[in-house]
Order: C-alpha cells, then structure tokens, then sequence
C-alpha cells in the first residue's frame, strides 16, 4: 500500500516547477479556540448538506461530522472546514494542497483518471487509517461513479505533507501541490484524522458543470436513492454504481435465457406471466 500512495500522492522536490518570484501572501492564523470559526460559503454549504442528506439516506455515509473543501478557494486560503452538522459548529478550519495537475494556486481541472496527478471532486466516504511514508494517512471511498469512483484504485489519501504550512506560503505565494492526496498540514493532519475517520461524509466542491449535473446525491431522487443503497449493501470495496450495473445485467441474462414463446416478437407483447 505504501508504494501505491507513492506513486498516487507524493510530488518529489525534482517535480516541482520552477518557482516565480511569488507575491507573499501570508495565510490568516488559525482561530482563537474562543473565536467562533468561519463558516464556508452558503451555497456550497447547502449542496454539501443536500450531498450528505442524501448519502445519510441511503446509509453510505455514518455520523454527524461533514468535511466541505471549497476548490474555488486558492491554496492561500483555509478552505477545508470540519463540521458538526447536529451541533450547527464548525470544529476545524484549516489549509489543503490540491494536485499538481489541478493548477497553481488555484484549483480549476478535475479528473477520476489515474496518472492525471489531479484532485477528484464529489462526495467521499473516509475509511480506515495505515501508516504510510506521510504517517497516519486516512483511506477514502469515492461515492460517485465516473467522478470519483477510482480514488482507491488512485491511492487518494488524506495525509500530511511538508509543503503545506504558512511558511511555504510566504516562501512560494502558495502551498506545494500532491499527486491528487488531500495534503494537510503536518501536526493539523493527525486532528483532522482522527475527527473524521471511520465512515464520514466528505464533500469537495468546484463548480464543475459535468458534476454538478450528474451527481446522484445532489439529484437525490428516489432512483439515485435506491442505486446508492444497493451500493451500500454491496459492502466496501465495491465501486459505486456496481451494484445497479450487475443488477441490470443479470435481469438481460435472465431474460436472455427465456423460451422463444415467452419473448417479444415481432412487437407483439410479452406474454410471460
């Protein structure tokens, strides 16, 4: 597994393009405890509400917590937010890289594929942690088929990264860039883990067209209901969408195999009872 999170997050220093003289921006400090922290944008918030809803629903996501990463966000900004939806509070707020095929500073190409070096967008389930080179790294369940679907088979993370701290922003103008890992900053990385694992949601957010129209969680109607749950009986380590596939494969198999006197034809109606 550590060799496939290698080659699915990590960007080695020869990788890295030339830097251009950055203009410095240093990052907002983390919060007071004692200061309420900020809250992400109200429309992103409520897609990613309606998204883990939905997912609630079907029983593919556990718990009250909802990770939200606005992508529209440059790298500067703290755009990951952990939320305690039942308790209406944000418990963290805090810094993540993108991948190195995503952009820059901004975020603005998105991709399933492997080898793109890309972040995936779309609603996620958090698994298991492993040790891996990065320390405790957090496994993650892409939920929507032809979106994100291959995160594991990506070795999309969750884990900590040297690139990512105030420091490198005020150094590059912008944090450093995974292979597609959601990269955090080192000591921020082990809270947010240990908040987040074991079954939550997660909901990364870009005004992508192509995702915004065909994401069944934001659709949400009983159809994208019930294609959710199958998947959720099908247990971990099935690919969304797998469970509705084979299903619809094995009713063509079944009627396939049906006596030619219980077949339609020539337009004339089934006559099988």
């Amino acid at each position: 597994m550590v060799g496939l999170v290698l080659l699915g997050c990590v960007l080695p220093p020869a990788a890295y393009p030339r830097w251009r003289r950055p203009i410095v921006r240093a990052v907002p400090p983390a919060p007071s405890p004692s200061i309420p922290l900020p809250w992400p944008h109200a429309e992103i918030l409520g897609l990613a509400l309606r998204a883990y809803d939905c997912a609630r629903s079907a029983r593919l996501v556990a718990g009250r917590l909802l990770t939200v990463i606005d992508y529209t966000l440059p790298s500067t900004a703290r755009r990951l937010w952990v939320i305690d939806v039942t308790a209406g509070r944000v418990l963290l707020n805090e810094l993540v890289a993108h991948g190195s095929g995503s952009g820059e500073n901004y975020a603005a190409a998105f991709s399933n594929e492997p080898g793109s070096r890309q972040s995936s967008l779309g609603l996620f389930r958090t698994e298991d942690t492993y040790l891996g080179e990065h320390g405790e790294s957090l496994r993650l369940s892409g939920l929507e088929p032809g979106i994100n679907d291959r995160a594991m088979a990506r070795a999309i993370v969750m884990h900590g990264a040297p690139y990512v701290s105030s420091a490198v922003i005020a150094a590059r103008g912008q944090l450093g860039r995974s292979w597609g890992c959601l990269a955090l900053e080192p000591g921020v990385d082990r809270r947010v883990i240990e908040q987040i694992k074991g079954g939550t949601a997660l909901f990364a957010y870009y005004p992508d067209p192509r995702w915004l129209e065909r994401s069944r969680f934001l659709r949400c109607d009983d159809a994208a209901v019930r294609e959710a749950a199958a998947d959720a009986a099908a247990g971990p380590g099935v690919a969304p969408g797998t469970a509705a596939r084979t299903a619809r494969a094995e009713v063509g198999r079944r009627r396939s195999r049906r006596p030619t006197s219980d077949r339609i034809v020539d337009g004339a109606p089934d006559q099988a009872s």
